[in-house]
């Protein structure tokens, strides 16, 4: 099954000299990772495509995904972002096995300001602020649910303890791609 373009986004906000991530708890009922604790996100939807284009065809798809970032936060969380904000920084390609598969793009995007969240209620159940090394912790004690990318993106930011230096970082350091030879990761050719 060919994996469905998506797009996540790791909210992160300083909070009393350490950082603090935003996480959703997808209800129970969906049929792709149901219960659990995520970022917010979704599907790349054709409209996202720069002229609306398909979403088979591959040019543009960062461009979308970030437009399908910044909406999908709006939709689940209530949070309006502004597409050159965010930090690319990862790419998870779901395995084959589960009954939906997804190809994702994965971003930072500090929070300057404070916002209010808004979940639907349907979807999204609730929400949480907590520092990364916390939301680990609660996954390992069983507390909470967290998707492999989830854990590993939380794990990738654990050490940090400031917004500026994080994005500075992810800025700097090389796109996570997972699984490493994904043939679903097209990245946008220099200058394009």
């Amino acid at each position: 099954m060919t994996p469905s373009p998506a797009s996540t986004v790791v909210l992160v906000r300083n909070a009393g000299g350490d950082i603090e991530t935003l996480l959703l708890l997808r209800n129970s009922k969906l049929v792709f990772e149901g219960g659990t604790w995520v970022f917010p996100g979704g599907k790349i939807e054709a409209f996202d495509y720069p002229g609306g284009r398909s979403l088979v065809d591959h040019h543009g798809q960062l461009r979308a995904a970030r437009r399908a970032a910044v909406r999908e936060t709006e939709e689940e969380a209530g949070v309006s972002l502004q597409a050159e904000e965010l930090i690319h920084i990862a790419h998870w390609t779901t395995p084959e096995g589960p009954p939906r598969r997804y190809a994702t793009w994965f971003f930072v995007c500090p929070l300057r300001e404070a916002v209010s969240i808004t979940v639907d209620q349907d979807e999204i159940l609730d929400h949480c602020w907590l520092t990364p090394r916390q939301a680990l912790r609660d996954c390992r004690e069983g507390l909470i649910r967290l998707p492999l990318p989830t854990r590993e993106t939380l794990a990738s930011i654990s050490g940090f303890r400031d917004v500026d230096e994080l994005c500075t970082a992810m800025r700097e350091a090389e796109v996570l791609v997972f699984p490493e030879d994904s043939s679903h990761y097209q990245p946008e050719p220099a200058g394009g």
